[in-house]
Formats: structure tokens, C-alpha cells, sequence
């Protein structure tokens, strides 16, 4: 999988946002943060930011926090397909340090992958139901 972040991989629109807001398949709550996810059925994952003044008051600090977790997103994404996913900031946030951000954030993406049972899986335990019918 390539290690973009095109404007297929974002979360555009409000529907979008919406969507994981009003039925997260995946909650994996964080160091003043919480990541929510839907699985979307596209074959690739896409990422939607929510970070708000009331949390992170420099905009400095939000750009920062953005381009992390972007970068971060691009190179765990293979761990992710077929998540919709919004991370949502909470006070705090802008006061970690960057290493610390990324090792966060590259735990949080593998809880997220291990809370979702793999497409190789699916098939199976469809097959096993179908079976048992």
C-alpha cells in the first residue's frame, strides 16, 4: 500500500465526520486523546482530524499536531484498511513532545487494528456460519 495521504484517504465531509461520531465500530481512548473508527468497506483507510482552540490554543501547536498524526497515519495505514477514523484532541495534547507523540500514536493505531477482525478472517466465519445453518 502506498505511503500517501491523497485526498482519498481524508475524511472531507461533515457527513463523513458524522458517520464515526454516531456509530463508532472502534473507541481506543488515549493520553488526552480519543480515537474513534468506523469500518467504511473502501479498501483503504481515511483519517479526519478534531482538534479545537478549547484544546490546543496555539495554532502553532494544532499545525504540529496535525502534521504528526497525518505523518503518523501514513506510515502505520497498512494496519488500518477499511477504518473511517477521527482522532479527537483534548486539553493537553499540545504539551507532548513529538517523540513521545509518535510512539503514542503508533500503540494506539495497533489497538485500533487488533479491535477489528481482519478481512482474511471474514470469509471464514462467514463460511462456518453458512455451514452451520
Amino acid at each position: 500500500m502506498s505511503q500517501d495521504f491523497s485526498r482519498e484517504k481524508r475524511l472531507l465531509t461533515a457527513r463523513h465526520f458524522k458517520a464515526v461520531f454516531d456509530s463508532p465500530t472502534g473507541k481506543v481512548p488515549g493520553k488526552n486523546l480519543l480515537l474513534l473508527a468506523r469500518e467504511n468497506g473502501l479498501g483503504h483507510p481515511r483519517l479526519g482530524l478534531v482538534i479545537g482552540k478549547k484544546s490546543v490554543k496555539l495554532s502553532v501547536q494544532r499545525n504540529r499536531l496535525k502534521r504528526l498524526m497525518r505523518d503518523s497515519f501514513r506510515q502505520h495505514q497498512d494496519l488500518l484498511a477499511d477504518w473511517d477514523i477521527v482522532i479527537v484532541a483534548r486539553k493537553g495534547l499540545g504539551d507532548v513532545e513529538n517523540p513521545e507523540l509518535h510512539q503514542h500514536f503508533g500503540k494506539l493505531w495497533k489497538r485500533l487494528a487488533r479491535s477489528k477482525p481482519t478481512p482474511a478472517n471474514k470469509p471464514e466465519s462467514e463460511g462456518v456460519d453458512s455451514q452451520n445453518a
